[in-house]
């Protein structure tokens, strides 16, 4: 018999603050949908957690940190993985869905900065930390002279690094400081305009065994279709560029109404080209936008940017 079927979820988790809350934050909806319900945490330390010596791009990306709650899913350890969607492969296994979103949080990233209000007044040659290439690209296509400082670690890790003084600013989403009660750190929420966020930024995912019919059906309650219609549409244009860690890759869809809005974007790394763009259509037609929009950018030379940046 199926956990669920027995009136037990168990959710695999990895073991960051950040990755615990929003387990518990699902685990709270889950027993509030569904009365009499059991939802257990089952924390996992995944290898992208593990190893923060080295970039994502050089261990393996962001899939580092999915891969071994999938294992739970599929051995039976665990019925259903939270996950922070920007963080989730565009290839999911065959045995796996994501079958329930979150509404979602602030996308945009944040700037969180020692004596600047401002990207602009940084001073010159300011050190910045992050290691998303998204985010260094558009930061040094506003302002070339900033020095790009590698950041890896948990958000409190991060803000250490701010706080004692080696770094002028760093740069977060926005989403996770507020989840974890850091809003008040925020010094600047990036307009998508000058930093387009990264796909799924600030969207929650469930995902489960699609076999487990049982667990879905408790997972239908949670589901947001607003959100799952805007990450359709973000995650079928990275999709079709077919990326990776080391692709500088932002994009971001709104609704108004039935009419939804995708902006799009593939950079150099260091910022001295953004390839950019945007469509508007039927929000029923969230993927078809997502594949069209990234044809566009393709055909304007993005796929030659992101084949160099795979063998280079």
């Amino acid at each position: 018999m199926k956990a669920a079927a027995a009136g037990l979820v168990r959710i695999a988790t990895r073991k960051s603050p950040l990755a615990l809350w929003q387990a518990e934050h699902v685990a709270a909806l889950l027993r509030g949908a569904h009365a009499g319900l059991v939802v257990e945490l089952v924390p996992i330390s995944t290898k992208g957690d593990r190893i923060l010596d080295r970039s994502l791009a050089a261990i393996g990306g962001k899939g580092l940190f999915i891969k071994e709650l999938e294992v739970a899913l599929e051995e039976g350890r665990a019925d259903i993985a939270v996950h922070s969607m920007k963080d989730v492969p565009g290839d999911i296994p065959a045995a796996f869905a994501i079958d329930a979103v979150l509404p979602r949080a602030d996308p945009r990233d944040a700037l969180l900065a020692r004596g600047a209000a401002r990207i602009q007044d940084l001073p010159t040659g300011a050190k910045v930390g992050t290691s998303s290439l998204r985010r260094q690209a558009q930061l040094l296509a506003l302002r070339p002279d900033l020095r790009i400082e590698p950041l890896r670690g948990n958000v409190d890790t991060r803000l250490r690094r701010l706080d004692d003084g080696g770094l002028d600013a760093i740069i977060l989403a926005c989403a996770g400081l507020m989840r974890m009660g850091w809003e008040s750190r925020i010094t600047a929420r990036l307009d998508p305009r000058e930093c387009l966020p990264a796909v799924s930024q600030g969207i929650i995912g469930i995902e489960c065994r699609r076999d487990d019919h049982a667990t879905r059906g408790l997972l239908a309650e949670l589901n947001h279709p607003a959100t799952r219609t805007v990450m359709d549409a973000e995650r079928a244009f990275a999709g079709r560029l077919n990326g990776s860690c080391q692709s500088p890759i932002a994009a971001h869809a709104s609704l108004a109404g039935e009419r939804l809005t995708l902006d799009g974007l593939v950079a150099e790394p260091d910022g001295s080209r953004l390839l950019r763009d945007s469509i508007t259509g039927g929000a029923d037609q969230a993927s078809g936008l997502g594949e069209a929009l990234a044809d566009r950018v393709l055909g304007a030379g993005a796929g030659a940017l992101l084949e160099r940046l795979r063998t280079g």
